[in-house]
């Protein structure tokens, strides 16, 4: 199963673009920090993330204000070009 659910801060986004299809579509790029456990001993974690919209949920995550924290969901696929992974986001809390 490829499922991603990720709390995390909006910390960039690029303008609302079209596919060939004519859906629209969203880049951005999302901040998760937080404390795990990893065999027992506490762990401070920080990633930084691409990610992508398409379709109906680009309005809702063009509303989003940068800086603000929100629950993304959805799942992981190759970049393009292949080098690297895209979030790419189905759901928003």
């Amino acid at each position: 199963m490829n499922r991603l659910m990720l709390t995390a801060t909006l910390v960039e986004r690029a303008a609302l673009r079209y596919t060939p299809a004519g859906l629209p579509a969203l880049d951005f790029s999302l901040r998760h920090e937080s404390q795990v456990t990893q065999d027992g001993q506490p762990r401070k974690v920080s990633v930084e993330i691409r990610a992508r919209a398409i379709g109906e949920i680009t309005r809702t995550v063009s509303a989003l204000e940068l800086g603000s924290e929100h629950g993304f969901a959805g799942f992981l696929a190759s970049q393009r070009n292949g080098r690297g992974v895209v979030f790419h986001v189905t759901e928003l809390d």
